[in-house]
């Protein structure tokens, strides 16, 4: 196992550039991306950096020729023949060949495309503009460039021993967090921390830990370069920048309305089992799920992504019943801001009402709260999203106001075609 307080003592570019491979990504982004190249491969679009927790300066802790450095390199990278092997030959879900031939094509010949980064006072401006299916694949190298660079800033004023210290403390605090799920019955939980992860060394240690304390739970990992090294499932489906480029490409109100819709028809003639899985909170999941087709009802289940996880989950159990499905056979995973309290909490209430699954993010790769002077590893919100489509806007609702973004108007024209009343605004935490 890599001594990681070592390693970040001594660290250069050669041995740690922070993303080693196009495939230290989230799995999901690869589907998504095979979905994308065979139905809207023309499409442009632009991918914006969003940083959420503005007291967080990132131009004044990152330097930008050192930004730059490690931006370059992600374009340097393509596909090793080893992770095209695995990519090709590989089961996922139970299914063989997941991903197809012209698909495999195009990923191998792939180089991403040109940045733009530009400091606008103390945070940076970092924006890609291009083919859809190529633009996508920006945004988890991105995030994890800016997160561990933060990182890297705060460690780099610490001596060795106190990093020993640092990383001896974190660790400690995750395996007493696994030591709490290892007594929750029947928990099936994975690794979804790639986009705002310390640093890859540390997500990868990690996932090292969760597959030796908790053995039978721990179901995989989102990162497809961590799953590949660790001979554990690639975990991920489909998120949220399908529905908002699809309804930004919309011509009217009527088509806006079913471009959500839209999006997972598409989805359904790829993929079944348990990769049908909804996201309905992207333009608010009570009216997402009251026009729905029937169709989707017959789907594996639901993924809660923002709001009050527990009251999603008993929204799409009303649902199901209403559309004649036994709720007791569908799978909510919850994936919001989990941590080991709102984990064992979930767990205890919907057991036995539903299957129940968790993606665990930010609070397991990223939690050194309270570890440093001034909190200056403390996890922040930053994101990188879809902005415009074909020269239009992109628009994102959520079930948590707070995490809405899009011009004003198209915000309010949105709210009247999917019928968002009023919201209960959240604190956004990661």
């Amino acid at each position: 196992m890599v001594d990681i307080a070592t390693r970040v003592y001594n660290h250069n570019f050669r041995i740690d550039p922070i993303v080693r491979s196009l495939i230290d990504d989230d799995f999901y982004k690869l589907l998504m991306c095979q979905s994308v190249l065979r139905k809207r491969a023309d499409t442009t679009v632009v991918f914006s950096l969003i940083n959420r927790s503005k007291h967080v300066p990132l131009a004044k802790l990152i330097d930008e020729g050192e930004l730059r450095e490690q931006l370059d390199h992600v374009r340097s990278l393509s596909l090793s023949r080893g992770e095209s092997t695995w990519l090709r030959g590989n089961t996922f879900y139970g299914k063989r060949q997941m991903f197809s031939s012209s698909f495999m094509e195009w990923f191998e010949n792939l180089r991403l495309p040109a940045y733009h980064l530009e400091r606008k006072g103390d945070q940076y401006e970092l924006a890609f503009e291009g083919k859809w299916p190529e633009v996508m694949l920006w945004e988890i190298p991105a995030l994890a460039v800016l997160m561990e660079l933060r990182s890297r800033a705060v460690l780099a004023t610490m001596g060795k021993f106190e990093l020993e210290v640092l990383y001896a403390r974190a660790m400690a605090r995750i395996w007493e967090k696994i030591e709490r799920l290892r007594k929750i019955d029947g928990l099936k939980i994975a690794d979804f921390g790639t986009r705002r992860r310390h640093s890859f060394l540390w997500q990868d240690w990690c996932v090292q830990a969760m597959i030796e304390g908790l053995p039978e739970a721990f179901i995989g990992t989102s990162n497809c370069r961590i799953a590949m090294r660790r001979d554990i499932e690639a975990i991920g489906t489909n998120a949220h920048e399908l529905p908002m480029v699809y309804s930004a490409l919309a011509e009217t109100d009527d088509q806006l309305g079913e471009a959500p819709y839209r999006v997972l028809a598409d989805w359904q003639e790829e993929h079944d089992g348990n990769l049908r899985i909804i996201l309905p909170d992207t333009y608010g999941t009570e009216g997402f799920l009251k026009n729905a087709p029937d169709w989707l009802a017959g789907w594996t289940g639901i993924r809660i992504d923002s709001g009050d996880p527990a009251t999603g989950a008993e929204t799409a159990i009303r649902w199901w019943k209403e559309r004649g499905e036994d709720p007791t056979k569908k799978l909510v995973i919850f994936s919001d801001g989990l941590d080991v309290d709102k984990i064992e909490e979930l767990h205890a209430r919907f057991t036995g009402r539903v299957r129940v699954s968790f993606g665990w993010g930010t609070l397991l790769t990223n939690d050194f709260r309270g570890l440093v002077p001034n909190d200056a590893l403390a996890p922040f919100s930053l994101v990188c999203k879809a902005v415009s489509a074909n020269g239009r806007p992109t628009v994102k609702l959520s079930d948590n106001p707070n995490k809405a973004m899009g011009p004003k108007d198209q915000i309010e024209r949105y709210k009247r075609v999917f019928g968002v009343g009023e919201q209960a605004k959240m604190a956004v935490i990661v």
